[in-house]
């Protein structure tokens, strides 16, 4: 079976709760549990990981190197300094 990771960066913790008008009320927890379930319609594993550290988030894809098919991530705030996730 194919399985993806699916990585949430800084920040995204807080979904649902802040800056609900910007980002929406969806909480993490709720938009993982629609992900897990479009991924088991799919007949795909997912395996979700959150972290608002980046060395965590940069350790956590090494460790797939060899499980994983592919990733998907959403690095938040990282986009703008981080280099080591570009």
């Amino acid at each position: 079976m194919i399985e993806i990771a699916v990585i949430h960066g800084p920040n995204l913790n807080m979904l649902g709760r802040r800056e609900p008008e910007i980002y929406g009320s969806r909480s993490l927890e709720e938009l993982n549990k629609a992900l897990q379930k479009y991924a088991e319609g799919l007949k795909i594993k997912i395996t979700i990981f959150q972290s608002n550290h980046e060395g965590e988030i940069v350790d956590f894809i090494h460790e797939g190197y060899n499980r994983f098919q592919g990733i998907v991530i959403n690095p938040g705030g990282l986009t703008h300094y981080s280099i080591v996730l570009r």
